[in-house]
């Protein structure tokens, strides 16, 4: 039996899937998708799949992938979908189709205890307080019992510790095999497993790593496989920009001075003036801060086109790179002198000479095909990437004319890839215009699930009164619904507002108020799942945008603030309009609307995760009934019921509270 008829026959009525889980319901969407992914594997080639919420495109993929014999090589946006992949869905599916299958779970160096550097922790003097302190005994009793070393089997560490970078390690400051803690390491007994799994699941900067890793002559960290699967592929894009990118922060430097005082003081007490070193690199940033700061307020990014980033004075600019150059190269010295001493003083010269590299390719004007700019708010942070990750795909990915690659299978699949058929918003920028693109609606049925509201009488996104009004809103409608209300914003500025305004409208009354920022994404996620009697109102910003699912009606009212435009002043975003300009093409039509289109849409997929759920999607701006362009930003968005009116909408909430009432289902 060939591999498309295998799946076939698995995704029929009463074929294995069903046993794999609860509730299988065979789907034509994703039988179709399951099919063209095992095309793909059978022929190659390359395939990219928009798959609606609630098709299952995870089971489209595992299963042909599965089914196939082949090594398979799956990445992840983030370390929860790996998570939630290798422990959950890979060995029930497994299971289900009777294939013994290997499996790996592979992340970056962050996510794994170092023993070396677990060792040197208690000597830092970043452990100013008896909380780092709790932490860091917390850990190192966890650590003589764990067998993975992963981080992740802690729940109670918050992943915002300050402690964590302490006791991992990073390609910087690893010392490989010349590390006394070598035969132990926790990375590299995951990298052995990897070598030997049938499946490996990673995410994508670990991907973008070995890629850049495997260019240098590093051995490879991954093993060569002939299926690799994408999924949240809308990532991909930004994470390899950031990945293949330049990048110098003052927190870098702090980081190497403070690591390299403590391998000083623990190794070769005496032999210099680590003290003294170390204060001159701490001088050095903060003159550069110094400089940066005189430029006026701090903005989120600073353009930079010349030699020198715009508002900073040249001489002043290049006086501060000079002085620190200077502090690292007298670092550079003293450790080349102690290399013999211990394998620590090696790591951290190399990481200085890389630092001053750094420095110099800063000093210089950007290269050509590259943005440059500069962050100055938390702290100082230099970046120079490639406006996108299309030539990198093309030469170094799927090494076009190479023989021995024609047969590879590349799956690309995410709910979000673009608003065409074509899906240019994701295949241009990653370099895959010639790639198979295949789009397969959501099953669910909008118009009876759900509702899309703009209230008209609000004042437009520009008005400086616009946070306030939507606050009073989200407060009414919260009100009445008894919280289960999501608020999405688009600036941290509209975070802080909303949320200060919302405290105070609910101040007094047991509502809860969860406001991104002041606990952990997790926790807050966990508490807005399963909140009080009186409900909660989750307000967030960024990352909650997407992979926030909470289905059942702890989730029946998502508020967008505002449409999702690029940030007018971005450094980036006007490099890429600029280049679509220079090409004959419109910057707004062709990079803005789809951007704003493709996080409206994310936005909006937060409501309805599950066949059952119930909910209304309200858009706080009137220019998408106002403005031309409004029509493209609607027909992105899913086909909801309209709201016209106030009257309209509040009758659709009762709605909402009379279903919670009397069909409770839970979170």
């Amino acid at each position: 039996m060939d591999l498309q008829s295998a799946v076939r026959e698995a995704f029929a009525p009463g074929g294995v899937l069903s046993a794999a889980a609860e509730q299988f319901q065979p789907r034509e969407g994703q039988t179709q998708m399951a099919l063209a992914v095992a095309r793909t594997i059978e022929e190659g080639g390359v395939l990219v799949v928009e798959a609606g919420t609630g098709v299952g495109k995870t089971f489209s993929y595992l299963t042909p992938s599965l089914l196939s014999g082949e090594q398979v090589l799956i990445s992840t946006a983030t370390k929860t979908l790996q998570d939630q992949l290798y422990g959950r869905d890979l060995p029930r599916l497994a299971q289900a189709l009777g294939i013994p299958v290997r499996m790996a779970l592979l992340k970056g160096r962050s996510s794994y205890l170092c023993l070396h550097r677990l060792e040197q922790a208690r000597w830092d003097d970043r452990l100013n307080d008896s909380g780092a302190a709790m932490t860091l005994a917390g850990i190192e009793i966890w650590a003589a019992r764990t067998s993975s070393g992963d981080l992740a089997e802690m729940p109670d560490l918050d992943e915002r510790s300050a402690v964590i970078p302490l006791v991992t390690s990073t390609r910087e400051n690893c010392l490989g095999s010349e590390c006394p803690k070598f035969r132990g390491c926790y990375v590299n007994a995951a990298r052995r497993e990897a070598l030997a799994a049938d499946v490996v699941v990673i995410n994508h900067h670990l991907f973008f790593a070995d890629l850049v890793v495997r260019e240098s002559g590093v051995a490879e960290l991954l093993p060569t496989v002939r299926v690799v699967i994408f999924d949240e592929a809308h990532q991909l894009n930004e994470t390899g920009v950031q990945f293949l990118g330049t990048q110098l922060s003052t927190g870098q430097l702090l980081d190497f001075a403070r690591d390299m005082l403590t391998a000083g003081w623990l190794l070769a007490r005496g032999l210099a003036d680590w003290q003294g070193l170390a204060r001159l690199v701490e001088r050095s940033v903060q003159e550069l801060r110094l400089c940066v700061g005189r430029a006026g307020p701090a903005e989120s990014r600073l353009r930079w086109t010349e030699s020198t980033p715009e508002g900073l004075e040249d001489a002043s600019w290049q006086s501060a790179l000079f002085v620190l150059s200077q502090a690292i190269s007298q670092c550079v010295a003293t450790l080349d002198a102690l290399s013999e001493t211990a394998p620590d003083f090696v790591r951290l010269c190399e990481r200085a000479e890389a630092l001053l590299d750094r420095v110099h390719l800063f000093s210089i004007p950007c290269e050509t095909g590259a943005v440059r700019w500069m962050d100055s708010a938390a702290q100082t942070r230099m970046m120079q990437s490639p406006l996108d990750i299309a030539e990198t795909v093309k030469t170094r990915m799927l090494k076009q004319g190479d023989v021995e690659l024609v047969r590879r299978a590349w799956i690309f699949t995410s709910a979000t890839l673009g608003a065409d058929k074509d899906l240019r918003w994701f295949t241009e920028p990653c370099g895959l215009t010639k790639a198979t693109t295949l789009k397969v609606e959501s099953p669910f049925d909008y118009a009876r699930q759900s509702s899309l509201y703009v209230p008209r009488h609000l004042v437009r996104p520009s008005d400086p009164g616009h946070s306030a009004q939507v606050a009073l809103f989200a407060a009414n409608a919260a009100r009445l619904l008894g919280g289960r209300t999501l608020l999405l914003t688009t600036s941290l500025r509209a975070l802080r507002a909303i949320g200060e305004a919302l405290r105070t409208a609910f101040s007094g009354t047991a509502m809860e108020i969860l406001v991104q920022g002041k606990l952990p994404k997790r926790v807050l996620v966990e508490r807005f799942r399963q909140p009080g009697p009186s409900g909660a109102i989750l307000v967030a910003s960024a990352s909650f945008w997407e992979g926030v699912d909470v289905p059942g009606d702890a989730l029946q009212l998502v508020i967008i603030d505002k449409v999702p435009f690029p940030p007018p002043n971005d450094p980036v975003g006007e490099a890429r309009s600029r280049r679509l300009e220079e090409a004959g093409r419109s910057a707004f039509r062709d990079y803005s609307l789809p951007e704003a289109a493709i996080a409206l849409k994310q936005g909006a997929g937060r409501l309805i995760r599950h066949e059952t759920d119930r909910g209304i999607l309200v858009v706080c701006d009137t220019r998408l009934i106002t403005m031309g362009y409004g029509r493209r930003l609607l027909a992105a968005l899913p086909p909801m019921r309209r709201l016209q009116t106030d009257d309209e909408f509040q009758d659709a909430l009762e709605d909402l509270t009379r279903i919670s009432t009397m069909d409770p289902r839970p979170p």
